[in-house]
Formats: structure tokens, sequence, C-alpha cells
């Protein structure tokens, strides 16, 4: 798929050439930061909730190049553009993007099949903020039949007992991700994405292991700003190095 409506882009300081959409859905960094959070090792096997076209994907791979990810996306076109940047970027058979429904997901995902799930669902809850008039940005922001809660379900469905969910959100979201979390996970870290230091969070990453134990742990974060106006040294390692981002905990 290409043609005036896609645009080629390089993410992760250069390392990755993508295609996507020039308007509605398009990687930001909060797709970097989720991949970088992933506690993923080689050979283990990684399910992408709406992986859009691959972004998270495509990172985490950059990191972990022997991991095994299974993307499954509901607009059609963006998972064709995921295929496309698998084929890009060499890494067609370590990504493969799966056009479907989480909540009616097709054959090859199965549950319990996964070492780890990672997920950035819409940001907006359904009839509770204004709707964009782009209909890709529409289902990309808002939710629709499938909320917050039925995304942890499914994530929680697909992974096999012990592995790990990560989830990048809203921080004012927060309590419905921990909301749906509790007594079906463990083990459950909240880390804050500081915008500059005596900022508050706009976006927390969630993460759990697939059991009931385990102490719950409220993380430092990471400041993604100095006062200068400039990505932190971590930061920066994270969006142009792949760096991985130690949570802590799960």
């Amino acid at each position: 798929m290409t043609g005036p409506d896609v645009t080629e882009d390089r993410i992760l300081g250069g390392r990755l050439l993508v295609r996507q959409p020039r308007e509605g859905f398009r990687i930001a960094i909060d797709s970097v930061f989720l991949a970088a959070a992933v506690p993923v090792g080689a050979g283990e096997s990684v399910l992408d909730l709406g992986c859009g076209v691959g972004g998270a994907a495509l990172c985490l791979l950059a990191r972990e190049p022997e991991a095994q990810v299974t993307g499954i996306e509901i607009q059609r076109e963006l998972a064709a553009l995921a295929s496309q940047n698998a084929q890009l970027n060499g890494v067609e058979r370590r990504f493969i993007p799966l056009q479907g429904d989480l909540r009616e997901p097709p054959p090859r995902i199965a549950p319990g099949g996964y070492d780890h799930v990672m997920a950035n669902p819409p940001y907006l809850e359904e009839g509770k903020a204004s709707v964009s008039p782009k209909a890709g940005r529409r289902i990309t922001d808002m939710e629709s039949e499938a909320g917050l809660a039925d995304w942890v379900r499914a994530a929680l469905l697909f992974l096999r007992d012990g592995g790990s969910l990560t989830i990048i959100q809203r921080a004012d979201r927060l309590g419905g991700i921990l909301s749906a979390l509790e007594d079906r996970a463990g083990s459950i870290v909240v880390f804050p994405l500081w915008p500059g230091s005596g900022k508050p969070a706009k976006r927390v990453i969630v993460q759990a292991r697939k059991h009931k134990g385990g102490a719950f742990r409220l993380s430092r974060g990471l400041t993604l700003h100095e006062a200068a106006g400039g990505y932190s040294a971590q930061a920066e390692a994270i969006l142009r190095e792949a760096a991985a981002l130690k949570l802590g905990g799960a």
C-alpha cells in the first residue's frame, strides 16, 4: 500500500523505516516506550494487541531480534501496512500481523499462547470526549465496542501463566486498568512518564504478571524532558537506540 495517502518515515534514530497513513494513526513515542518496557528475552513470544502499522513490534524486535511477535489489528488498512513494514525492515518471519478483532481473534491467536502481551489501547472513553472527524483516528483514539476492561481481559486470556502484560495508557485512566486487573493478575508495577520535573504525568505504563501473588509497586518513573526542553538521557537512549526500560517488579 503506497500512494499520496501514505508516508515513509524513519523512527528509532533512523534504524526503522515505516509506512503509515498521512492522516489518521501515526506512530508516536508511546509505541516506542511500550516496546522498551516489555521484558522479552530471546526466543520468547509476544502478542501486540492493536498493533497498528507495527511501530511497537518493530521497536521491540530492534532490541530483541530473536523474539517472535504476532500482531492483531482491527483496521485492515493498518494491518496491511504492518505487513509491509515487517518486510521493509527484514523481520517478516519474526513479526506476523493479523487482521481481526481482539474479542473474536483469528484462530492462530490461541489462549495461553504467549509469553508477553503488549497493548496501547484507545485513550478516549466512548461518550466522554470529542470525536475526531477522521474515521481512522476515531477507531484508534476512541473506544467503541471494546472498552479498556475488554483489552485487559483479552490480554490475560492470551497470556501463559506467569507471563507479563504491559500497557501504556493515559494517567487518568489508571483506575480502570487496576480494576480490570484485580483478582486476575499480580506483581503490578505502575510506571509514570513525567513530561518534566514538577509536571504531572500524562501517561503511565502498567505491567503485571498473570498470577494472583506479588506485591503492588509504584515506581518513581521516568522524566522525559530536561529543564532546557530536550529529552533526558534515558529517554533519548530509548527513542534512538532501542534501550530497554526497566520498570522493576514484573
